[in-house]
């Protein structure tokens, strides 16, 4: 009788794409990275995540909305366990914003503040402009030359597979304002930080130093900072009058979500894999970071749905507010230190929206490492040195977690990263399929390595 169960359990498996439980677990992991090669589901949650919820920034009734959602959509996918974990963490949201230039002629600009910088008055500040092609030449500007006028730094991103362009021009974003407002300037503008020429500007959080002048402080549209520039090289006097309006609270609680698959051997153990749920509220954060929530879901669930549960826990983290200040994952990484090192994987999806080209780490056994070359092989994925472990990963890496770098192709990443233009056409459906392979069969393989 149970053989004859067993051979029926094989024939309906087979039929599902699955192998026997009595399978390898390479062969466990080439059928996930077939299955979801073929269709893995990712597809359809970001699309959820975007109709029903849509922009999601951390504080708002939609952040509140958007974990509701996620804690249901981990119980439809079959999750073991779903719960939630507070997080709290001061609050800032855009209420409104204009620039314009009004002398010497009158030009509207497309902006868009910089998440967590303060306001201008009600009415407003009307300022010239003094142009820096960088920050270097910023800091190294007479305080005299800067008091009183509105800043604007012209440095372009340059684009690149890796999308390393984009760490060359973040510490303008970062510290510009700090260093602008401690000369006397009245406020910041700078090209945004992008590689697309629409006349969408792309917002991104400010970092005030502590006890130094806080100034406004915005992103223009590539073509509304070159028509700046353009301007300011005819040696004309240039003034925008500059108006925004923000809001802010001291506390508020949100929740990272978390969705497990029980290991069969030892559940005490975890490999995490996780994304992050908020996003900025000019789109509708279909690519940073929805695409990274379908990926991770799914991968969870088609893992899950093997007819034998790998050794260890699967653990799906959804972080809150990594936009504003990563407090999600601080709130994690400050967990019982006991707990975090039974982690004994970790990878983020948060690199955008394009196919994985590598996995990058250096806590791969040379076992695991060939498991994985091996299974992800017709992806054209395989492990290499180096690596970054990711923006929310990094708190967990500084707490001694192995992590590895899914390392994806970034070259259009930063035509809508941050801006309006981050919606649910962008996502690719055989990308995200490719991508939920590669994370479903790495997540296994980790989960069931010596």
């Amino acid at each position: 009788m149970k053989i004859l169960q067993f051979l029926a359990t094989a024939v309906a498996l087979a039929s599902l794409g699955w192998p026997v439980a009595a399978a390898t677990p390479e062969e466990h992991a080439a059928a996930l990275r077939e299955r979801a090669s073929a269709g893995s589901g990712a597809y359809e949650i970001v699309e959820s995540l975007t109709t029903e919820v849509g922009a999601r920034p951390a504080g708002s009734a939609e952040d509140a909305k958007a974990v509701a959602w996620a804690v249901e959509k981990f119980k439809a996918l079959g999750y073991d366990k779903v719960y939630t974990e507070a997080v709290t963490f001061p609050t800032w949201r855009r209420i409104g914003e204009s620039a314009e230039v009004t002398s010497p002629a009158t030009h509207r600009l497309a902006i868009s503040t910089l998440g967590g910088s303060v306001a201008t008055d009600p009415d407003g500040i009307s300022a010239t402009v003094i142009e820096f092609p960088s920050l270097n030449a910023l800091e190294a500007a007479q305080a005299d030359a800067v008091r009183g006028r509105i800043v604007f730094i012209s440095q372009r991103m340059e684009r690149r597979r890796d999308g390393s362009g984009y760490f060359d021009v973040l510490p303008i974003r970062s510290r510009a304002a700090s260093i602008a407002g401690q000369k006397g300037a009245a406020a910041l503008l700078l090209r945004s930080l992008g590689t697309a020429s629409n006349r969408l500007p792309h917002t991104g959080s400010v970092d005030y130093t502590p006890d130094m002048p806080r100034i406004p402080a915005a992103a223009l549209s590539a073509p509304d900072a070159d028509l700046l520039s353009r301007l300011l090289r005819r040696g004309e006097t240039v003034r925008i009058a500059l108006r925004i309006a923000v809001d802010s609270r001291p506390s508020h609680v949100s929740h990272n979500v978390i969705g497990e698959i029980t290991g069969r051997e030892r559940p005490e153990e975890y490999v995490l894999i996780g994304a992050h749920l908020d996003s900025w509220d000019l789109g509708t954060g279909a690519i940073d970071d929805g695409f990274g929530i379908g990926v991770t879901m799914a991968a969870g669930k088609l893992i899950g749905a093997l007819p034998q549960r790998p050794r260890r826990t699967l653990r799906v983290v959804l972080f809150a507010n990594e936009e504003q200040g990563f407090h999600g994952a601080r709130r994690y990484a400050a967990r019982d230190a006991a707990e975090l090192s039974r982690h004994r994987m970790a990878a983020e999806s948060d690199w955008g929206g394009g196919r994985i080209i590598a996995i990058r780490s250096p806590h791969l056994s040379p076992s695991l490492a060939g498991a994985l070359d091996r299974a992800l092989a017709p992806l054209g994925v395989r492990t290499a040195s180096g690596g970054t472990p990711g923006p929310d990963l990094g708190f967990l890496a500084r707490q001694g977690m192995p992590w590895a770098q899914l390392e994806q192709d970034a070259s259009e990443l930063f035509d809508h990263h941050h801006s309006a233009n981050d919606t649910f056409d962008k996502v690719d459906r055989a990308a995200i399929d490719q991508n939920t392979a590669v994370y479903a069969a790495f997540a296994y393989l980790a989960a069931e390595a010596d």
